[in-house]
């Protein structure tokens, strides 16, 4: 037992020191801004900046019920898909709006790769790429932070929302912010070292040049979202993926689902990278039982626009 003991304080110690990489100052100014709102039957969508922890302006949209509350909240991460419209905010915006007769509180940020004014790496081995990926996982801990500012969000019924690249960040996110209850990771990664174990990442590294690609994995190994996937709970967190994926097979899936700590839920669907209606009217239902939602009827459901997935532009 004494060696159990040691072995959990060690664990624990590791996984501190990695999270510290997403601190972040608290008690600095929201620096919340409201440039527009748009008002519908069952909500109004507020178009709003706050300010990053990391420097600039972080865009989203606030979309808040008609009502008092109190509300559950979900912070929504959308995809990166290179040539899609909706490769950003406006991803996830037409299911937030429907939720919120359900009575949720959705936040949809542009991540930093998304807002004007990004200028692309294409070096994927750059400081820049590592830098965007830990701004958006601490933007999105400062959007929890606009969130329970509200008097009508209830701090205990907050869920998370990421689609493939932003799948990635809220892994990261339930082991790092433990305001979350529940998570939905959509088609995404979810452990390096599972990935440094397949052909193409073997590959790429031999492309790249082994020396120099092992050096930047070695420095930004804390940047692995295995690291807090695996210690997510007491969060449950429900694994979504595409049966139709060149790279994030079926099998691949299962692997990571086995990393993630329990309580936990794992579906695969006839889909592509975009996933279909049945992974979101899943997805619903989970948040639905999780944040204690009242149910949306179905015709509610169903009237949510697919995402459509243009052609691989590579």
């Amino acid at each position: 037992m004494h060696v159990v003991r040691i072995l959990a304080t060690s664990i624990a110690i590791a996984i501190a020191q990695n999270a510290g990489h997403f601190d972040y100052d608290a008690k600095a100014p929201l620096g919340l801004t409201e440039v527009g709102v748009e008002h519908r039957a069952a909500a109004d969508v507020h178009d709003i900046t706050y300010a990053s922890p990391r420097g600039g302006c972080v865009p989203a949209y606030l979309v808040v019920p008609k009502g008092r509350g109190p509300f559950a909240a979900v912070i929504w991460g959308h995809w990166y898909w290179e040539n899609s419209p909706q490769r950003n905010r406006t991803e996830f915006l037409e299911e937030a709006a429907a939720l919120a007769q359900a009575g949720v509180v959705s936040l949809l940020t542009d991540g930093p790769i998304a807002r004007p004014g990004h200028v692309e790496d294409k070096d994927p081995l750059s400081e820049r790429q590592a830098a965007d990926l830990q701004q958006q996982v601490i933007d999105m801990r400062r959007g929890v932070d606009v969130l329970l500012t509200r008097r009508d969000v209830d701090p205990n019924r907050l869920a998370f929302v990421g689609h493939s690249y932003n799948a990635a960040v809220g892994a990261t996110l339930s082991g790092v912010d433990r305001r979350f209850r529940a998570f939905v990771l959509m088609a995404g990664t979810m452990s390096d070292e599972i990935d440094r174990r397949t052909p193409e990442y073997l590959e790429y590294r031999q492309k790249m040049g082994p020396e120099k690609f092992d050096a930047f994995m070695a420095k930004y190994s804390w940047l692995d979202q295995g690291k807090y996937v695996s210690h997510a709970a007491p969060a449950v967190v429900f694994l979504q993926y595409g049966t139709r994926e060149k790279y994030l097979t079926p099998e691949r899936a299962r692997q990571y689902e086995k990393i993630v700590s329990e309580p936990k839920k794992f579906q695969l669907y006839d889909a592509p990278h975009a996933l279909n209606a049945e992974a979101r009217r899943d997805r619903i239902a989970f948040l639905t039982a999780q944040l204690k939602l009242k149910p949306l009827p179905q015709k509610v459901i169903a009237s949510i626009p697919d995402l459509v997935q243009p052609p691989d532009p590579k």
